[in-house]
């Protein structure tokens, strides 16, 4: 008798989700979720409360890093919306997880929007910006980027995109001697 049964509908054992989480000896592939939303500030509170979600449920990550996270992804998808992609174009937002390793997330935008930056612009900025004193901004804008997604997340990068935008990149690794 054959001890593997023969694919069905175009899935292979392999593809199963019930197949992995029936066998206790699978690796766990790090979790994507991809989300595509139309540059517009009305959705900001789902993608709030989805990365709430996602960090609270799926990452082992603090309620207090949540909230933290929240803030980062947050910021990266308010500049992608305001200046990265134009009215009527698309963001992207990728989430990338393995439970109690890490959580990062990609932001990317069209470069259509009002003040289209190269990566190298954008990592210069954030690196001219990170060291001030927060209590020294005067101005109600231009902190988010360097003062929540640099202190709140280990890495932060930008890539040009193939078709004119820019992809921000935030990792945050779990730190079990971190204090939360």
């Amino acid at each position: 008798m054959d001890q593997n049964p023969a694919p069905t509908q175009g899935h292979t054992a392999e593809q199963s989700v019930l197949s992995k989480s029936n066998d206790p000896t699978s690796q766990e592939a790090p979790l994507k979720i991809t989300i595509i939303l139309p540059t517009n500030a009305y959705f900001m509170a789902g993608i709030r409360d989805f990365t709430m979600t996602i960090t609270q449920n799926m990452t082992g990550f603090s309620q207090q890093w949540a909230y933290r996270l929240q803030s980062v992804v947050d910021e990266l998808t308010n500049n992608a919306i305001e200046f990265g992609s134009a009215v009527g174009e698309n963001i992207t937002i990728t989430f990338v997880s393995e439970k109690n390793k890490y959580i990062e997330v990609f932001v990317k935008d069209t470069g259509t929007g009002s003040s289209k930056m190269s990566a190298a612009d954008m990592m210069q900025y954030l690196e001219s910006h990170k060291n001030i004193d927060p209590t020294t901004i005067t101005s109600i804008r231009g902190r988010g980027l360097s003062q929540i997604v640099a202190n709140w997340a280990d890495k932060v990068e930008f890539t040009d995109n193939e078709d004119g935008g820019l992809t921000a990149h935030a990792i945050k690794y779990i730190d079990a001697n971190e204090q939360l």
